[in-house]
Order: C-alpha cells, then structure tokens, then sequence
C-alpha cells in the first residue's frame, strides 16, 4: 500500500526544496546545534560534578567510561543515520510509505541492539573497564559508574535514533525538546544524587540513565506529532534489503564513533603510563573539544536533511550550494571558538578539577594544541556528512573513519613513545590535519560529478 504525502508533508518537502537555502538551513540547524551541545552536556555534567569531589581517579572514571558511551552511540547513529537518510530521501522523492517502515525498522532493531548490550555491560562489568583503560586505583570508581549507567542503555539507543529521524525530516525541533528534556533533569539530578545522598560516581550514573529514559519517552511522543513519520511495530521490516540499506546509510556514523570509542580508550591506556592526573587531563580536554565540535556537527546535521531532500529530488545545485555555505560559516566559528580557547585553556580546564594543578597543567597544553587544527574539523564534517547523506558508503566511511581511526590511534602510540607526554598532547591535532588532507580531494571529486542539475 502506498501512502500519499498529507499536506503537512507535502508543504515540508516544498520548504526543504524551494526555501532560499541560508534561511533554510539557520532553521534546521539551530535545533540540532541546540540537541548536539545539550547531548554533549550529559557527559560533561558528570565529568563536572564528579569533579568537585576533587579526586583525580574519580575523574579518570568517567573518561574510561566514556568510551562505553561512544560505542552506545555508534549504534545509535548508525541505525538512525541509516533509517533517516532513507527516509529523507524518500520523503524527497514524495514515499511515504517507504519512509515509514524504515523508521519502525531502524528504531526496533536499535532497541534490541540496546537491550543486548546492556546484558553484556552487566554480565561483564569489570573486564570491560579494565579493557577501557582503567588503571588499579581509577577501576572501582569506572565500575560503579558503568554498572549504573547500563540499564539506560536501551532508552539512550533507541532515543538517538528517534531523534536522528525526526531530524531527517525536517523536525529538529521536536527532537531537541527530547533531548532537552532529559538533559536539565541529569543536571538537576546529578548534585541530589551524588552529594546529597552521597553516592558519589555512581549517583552521577543514575541521573544520567533516569534523563535518558525521559528524553527516550518524549522523543517517542514527538513522531506522533506535525506530521512526522509514527513508529508503528507493524511497519517492522527487519529483511536482507532493509537491513543492507540501514547499513550502507549507517556504516559511516558506525565507523566514526566506533572508532572513537577505540580512540579513547588508546588514549586512556596511553596516558595511564603518565599516571591518572594525566588520564583525568586527556578526559576532560576530550569533553571540552566534545562541546566545541558539537556545535559544527549539529550545523551539519541541519544541512544533512536539505541534502537527503535535495538530492533525492534531482536538485544538485542546492546540494552544492548548501555544502560550500556549510563549510565557510563552520570554518569562521570554529577559528573564534578556538582562539578563545587558546588563550584561556587554563582556566576552562580548571573548570573541571578542583585543586589539582597537575590535571590543570597537562589539560591546558592538549587543549592549546588542539585549537591550532581545529577549523579544519568543519571541511571534514561536512564532506563526510555530505557523502553519508548522498548514499555514498564507501567515501563516507573512509572520511568518517580518518579523524579517529587511521590516524589518531597511531598518532596516539608513536607520539607519545617518541616524544613521551608532549606527543600525546599533540596527538589529535596531528590527525586532523592528516584527515583534512584526505578529505579534499575525495569531497572535490564528488562535488564535480554535481555540475548537472535540472
């Protein structure tokens, strides 16, 4: 059975193809800017109660976790920017029909995935922290946290994903107020839990899995509304060319995050031989960059849906027009965002470690280093959510998986073995640079077979 477009959507699919694209895109992307900080905000409240304690090792925790939730997140992105980008371009190319049994698909299997990796985060507790990185004195701080975190699991995965569809269709704005919600209720809760009834990193843990099963409950009340696409367990598809196609949407996100997770833990097991002030440093430069890299991936996210619509409607001159003002807008925040940095990473790191001037001194240096890169993150993010967005896998994967995986990890162990500390702080500066290397000519190659459009 095919459905016809309601009105609703017929008018969002005239706005995403017609609407002059500097609007357009502000539109879209203010949502997600807002979704992809306040998300970013979950870890970093942690990271900042936890670190009132005052107790390096108990910093150290919530890094070594951190990846955990990297990998919770890779399979989020991967089955919501599988499903969504089908679904954005369906809805392009007005299939509605189609639309739906790709989002019901992309968000149950996502739950189920949810559901197995949180029996095995509680079966296996303490050989996943250690495999994380903890070190002796930082692994009773990293278990009580991941053991609390686990039950959220399913409702952060299947949350994800219901707010990644919403922002393939143009609806960003309801998934921010998923995630909105469940983030000030982890910020309220995170101080209760942990100073009040005094339960520590574990508390931090527990408000964090309470706010992701509330944005989890609002995100799904969203697809009912405004003519979004409805989850129904009817429209469940789970086949050799639903899953193929998930996949082949996904595997980019999957790539990048997966490999982040990998990243940070050789981060961890890297800056654990300089002891834990300097696994506690590394932590909280990565949620600080966490917070600052968020803010271009949100824009990218609110022009991935202009570029799913776009593209599925044979519109390539929009496409490219999209990317270019994409990019320049991106390069010039970022390069204000990091001169600011730069000149006061001291006190930012202080924000999140009391009375450690180790942590402080380790953490200002890796952040200055990082600022000096860090506006060539707006071409790759770009160019890689571009290629996702287009069904263009393989390229995408590639992109996705430069910045964290092919250069980062070696970057990491030849770095800091040849030049010790110093090597690992200037580690992701160098893989950035490598990676917007890779990322030109790929991108330019691509941009190039767009010249015809109708």
């Amino acid at each position: 059975m095919h459905h016809k477009p309601t009105i609703t959507q017929e008018k969002k699919l005239t706005r995403m193809t017609e609407s002059p694209l500097p609007g357009l895109i502000f539109s879209l992307a203010v949502p997600t800017i807002v979704s992809m900080l306040i998300s970013a905000l979950y870890n970093m409240a942690d990271t900042y109660f936890v670190g009132l304690i005052g107790n390096a090792s108990a910093t150290g925790a919530i890094g070594v976790v951190f990846p955990l939730m990297s990998l919770m997140q890779a399979i989020a992105f991967m089955f919501g920017h599988g499903s969504g980008n089908h679904m954005s371009r369906s809805l392009g190319a007005g299939d509605v029909d189609d639309a739906e049994k790709y989002a019901s698909t992309g968000f149950f299997s996502a739950l189920g995935a949810g559901v197995l990796l949180m029996v095995i985060g509680l079966v296996w507790t303490d050989p996943i922290v250690r495999l994380l990185g903890a070190t002796e004195t930082i692994a009773p701080y990293a278990r009580d946290y991941a053991r609390y975190l686990m039950p959220g699991t399913p409702f952060m995965i299947a949350g994800f994903v219901l707010n990644n569809q919403l922002r393939f269709q143009g609806s960003a704005f309801y998934g921010m107020i998923g995630i909105t919600t469940g983030t000030i209720l982890n910020i309220l809760l995170d101080p209760i839990f942990i100073f009040v009834l005094d339960m520590q990193v574990a508390g931090a843990a527990i408000a964090t899995s309470i706010g992701q099963a509330v944005s989890f409950a609002v995100l799904l009340l969203m697809t009912s509304r405004a003519g979004n696409i409805p989850i129904k367990p009817r429209r469940f598809c789970l086949n050799a060319e639903t899953a193929k196609e998930i996949f082949r949407g996904g595997v980019p996100s999957l790539a990048r995050q997966g490999l982040a997770s990998l990243a940070t833990i050789c981060l961890n097991v890297a800056a654990g031989g300089f002891g834990d002030a300097a696994v506690a440093a590394m932590s909280i430069v990565s949620r600080i960059m966490q917070i600052c890299n968020s803010a271009i991936i949100g824009f990218g996210q609110g022009f991935q849906p202009v570029c799913g619509f776009n593209f599925g409607a044979g519109l390539y001159r929009r496409v490219r027009e999209a990317f270019w003002f994409c990019v320049k807008l991106s390069a010039v925040v970022l390069c204000v965002i990091a001169v600011i940095a730069m000149i006061f990473a001291p006190q930012i790191v202080a924000l999140f470690i009391k009375d450690n001037p180790d942590v402080r001194e380790i953490g200002a240096v890796a952040l200055r280093m990082q600022c000096v890169t860090m506006p060539l993150f707006a071409f790759v993010i770009m160019a890689n959510m571009m290629l996702q967005t287009i069904g263009y896998a393989g390229r995408a994967t590639l992109v996705a998986s430069a910045r964290q995986g092919l250069f980062l990890i070696p970057s990491v162990f030849l770095l800091s073995h040849f030049f010790g500390l110093t090597g690992l702080e200037l580690s992701q500066a160098v893989s950035d640079l490598l990676s917007f290397v890779l990322s030109v000519p790929i991108t330019l190659g691509v941009l190039k077979q767009f010249q015809q459009d109708r």
